[in-house]
């Protein structure tokens, strides 16, 4: 590293432990097992004593504009604010637009005012603080230590500090925006990122102790953006949509410019903070931005207008001068539409919503599967008395969130997921689907084997490929299913056992949201589904071995994006989310007709929650309203178990021989967090329940 550089990472560094230190929550669970038998509670049987399920870590989130992180990434923002573990939230761009801090919009008829972008980013930074500080301590108008910090791209940036939580901190590089949700303006990071432009300027925001302006090259960019990585530590990285994808009829980007070359800014240097040494794990959540404007809500409405209200407050709704501005207390552009274009009722994760990473292989041996510091990380249990080993990486870099895991007819174990290249000159930004199979049952992984990409060029598609489904034939054959940039659904299948893939083959359907879901059933036919803005489809086998048929139309009603499915016996059941509601519906579904028959939905009842959930045996599993793991059985009486416990991506569960499950998910502390359940409860609200512990013990 330059001398110079690392001159301004110790200074970076004395900044942050003066002012920022991390204060950590810690989820308690009980110590007795979560099963009761004919004698009442059975205790779990360990070779060890486990701590308690612990959610310390901190979170790093990048966004391009202010107000990005109140519309996408909340709840989940203020979810970790009120846990007390160190939050850093990164602004790109100052956000400067047209430099107008107005609402025309009546009832408002602000005053019109000169354009003034210094002004204007001053008072959306003024809107964010006092967002922020109301999210945290209640008061809009609790104090923030505002100073100057070095960045390891070359310039300077803004942090603050809040003063009454001091591991809250904004940092604000203050780079120029587009100005344009889709023009190709050079002077962006868009511009940048292509090559359109060697650097890009400053725009610093009045009142900002920075007064030394500066330019970015595409490097620096990524430097400045490392640097703020390797000081925070982070466990886990929040970003936009590095791919959104393109609308069908007029090939527009879906999503804002800044946010989509943003992410993949911060893609390239989270690439290269995963090179250092001295560094915890870290996970990565990707956040979908304009594309809910289409989209069902997914809140419910509590939450949403506990969102709403943390947006008003940054749109200054009320105009009481209280924080002594002359450019304003916040951006008034927001205050006629606080909600967004339809934006704030949701949140949605654009990757890793993929509920079946964990899979069984010989003996009962679990293999449970994440992407961590850009790699395949994967663990592993011998038995429900062993404890968990791991995490173990796979090499190979740029391995997105989410994987899939399939079992092969001989016990081996297969991982799926997506990888992308941010791009050299000879290769460009690609995303493409891969997989690593194990040489033989408990054995070692192989390299990475590449299935390719049905998309075209990013310039056309901007590589917006799904994560991948997997269905696995009797003679062993693997079949993959992924979502295209066309949001159409694709096929790649073995020639042979163990073979190489086909082509990928079109199985069409048309408006497909997240992932599809594949699903074996009893009698070896094949059965996936993948949902719409309005309903979900379905491609399912009349008989084993059969062509794959559809799309069917199901007539379900929309759900809120992802789903899952388990098998009973030759039918399917599917689970998924109500919209405005978030609570757990199913419905039963049999095949082996002309088409699929769909019985009636039913819900599951229990509290609100948003986010994928994971079935197995007689337990469910998922994100509450509260942002937590929660469990419930199925049948008797809703009761939703909270683990107070904060986590990334989606859980996964499995229901072994003797009829146990085990439940995982990856903690915002970049660990493993699982329970066993034992077979006999169903009824989550007895005295018994889940207990989630750390997988692996650490000193």
């Amino acid at each position: 590293m330059p001398v110079s550089r690392r001159i301004r990472l110790a200074t970076l560094l004395t900044v942050l432990t003066a002012g920022a230190t991390g204060v950590f929550a810690v989820a308690h669970g009980e110590d007795r097992a979560p099963g009761s038998g004919p004698g009442g509670a059975t205790p779990v049987e360990r070779t060890s004593v486990v701590p308690p399920s612990t959610t310390a870590g901190s979170v790093v989130q990048f966004v391009a504009h202010p107000d990005d992180d109140l519309f996408f990434m909340n709840p989940d923002l203020s979810r970790s604010l009120l846990s007390g573990r160190r939050v850093t939230s990164t602004y790109l761009t100052s956000g400067e637009a047209d430099g107008k801090n107005e609402a025309a919009t009546p009832p408002f008829n602000d005053p019109v005012q000169p354009a003034n972008m210094a002004r204007y980013a001053e008072a959306r930074q003024n809107g964010i603080r006092s967002a922020y500080a109301e999210m945290a301590t209640g008061s809009r108008t609790s104090a923030w230590k505002r100073s100057v910090i070095p960045t390891a791209g070359g310039g300077w940036a803004e942090l603050d500090v809040l003063v009454a939580k001091p591991q809250i901190n904004l940092i604000w590089m203050q780079l120029t925006e587009a100005r344009s949700t889709a023009d190709d303006r050079p002077q962006s990071l868009r511009g940048l990122w292509n090559g359109k432009t060697p650097t890009l300027p400053s725009l610093l925001a009045s009142g900002t102790p920075v007064k030394q302006t500066y330019a970015y090259t595409k490097d620096q960019v990524i430097q400045a953006i490392s640097g703020i990585l390797e000081q925070y530590q982070p466990t886990t990285i929040r970003m936009q949509d590095p791919t959104p994808g393109r609308y069908t009829k007029d090939g527009k980007i879906t999503d804002h410019q800044d946010h989509m070359y943003g992410a993949r800014f911060v893609q390239a240097a989270t690439e290269r903070y995963a090179e250092v040494a001295a560094r915890p794990h870290f996970s990565v959540q990707n956040y979908l931005g304009y594309g809910n404007s289409a989209l069902p809500h997914s809140l419910d409405p509590e939450t949403a207008e506990a969102k709403i209200n943390s947006i008003k407050t940054y749109a200054w709704l009320d105009r009481t001068d209280y924080c002594g501005s002359p450019s304003g207390c916040g951006d008034r552009k927001v205050a006629p539409r606080p909600a967004g274009h339809n934006w704030a009722q949701s949140i949605r994760y654009s990757r890793g919503e993929e509920t079946s990473w964990l899979a069984e292989g010989v003996g009962g041996r679990l293999w449970a599967f994440s992407a961590l510091d850009g790699r395949m990380a994967y663990w592993t249990r011998t038995g429900p008395q062993a404890e968990w080993a791991g995490p173990q990486l796979l090499p190979g870099s740029g391995i997105d969130p989410g994987a899939t895991a399939a079992r092969l007819p001989d016990g081996r174990i297969a991982v799926f997921g997506t990888r992308t290249t941010t791009g050299t000159p000879s290769q460009g930004y690609r995303r493409e689907a891969v997989y690593a199979v194990q040489g033989s049952p408990d054995g070692t992984f192989g390299a990475w084997q590449v299935l390719g990409t049905p998309d075209g060029p990013d310039d056309s598609s901007t590589s917006d490929l799904g994560g991948p489904a997997v269905t696995v034939g009797a003679d062993g054959r693997l079949s993959v299913y992924v979502r295209d940039s066309d949001r159409t659904l694709r096929m790649s299948e073995q020639q042979s056992p163990g073979g190489a893939f086909g082509p990928w083959e079109k199985l069409g359907g048309s408006d497909l949201q997240g992932d599809p879901v594949a699903v074996t059933d009893a009698a070896g036919r094949h059965q996936v589904y993948a949902a719409t803005a309005k309903t979900v489809l379905a491609w399912t086998q009349q008989t084993p071995g059969g062509p794959l048929q559809g799309p069917f139309a199901t007539d379900l009603p929309a759900t809120t994006g992802p789903l899952s499915a388990t098998a009973e016996g030759d039918r399917v059941r599917l689970y998924f989310r109500r919209p405005d509601s978030g609570t757990v519906r199913s419905a039963l579904i049999t095949a082996g007709g002309p088409k699929p028959v769909v019985s009636h939905v039913v819900e599951v009842g229990g509290r609100a929650g948003y986010g994928a959930v994971s079935v197995a045996g007689r337990l469910l599993t998922g994100r509450a309203d509260t942002g937590t793991i929660s469990t419930t059985g199925l049948g008797g009486a809703p009761a939703w178990t909270e683990s107070q416990m904060l986590y990334a991506g989606a859980p996964a569960s499995v229901l072994d021989a003797a009829g146990a499950t085990t439940t995982v998910v990856l903690g915002l502390d970049a660990e493993l967090h699982a329970t066993t359940t034992l077979p006999d409860i169903a009824d989550l609200s007895r005295s018994t329940r889940p207990v989630w512990r750390l997988a692996v013990s650490r000193p």
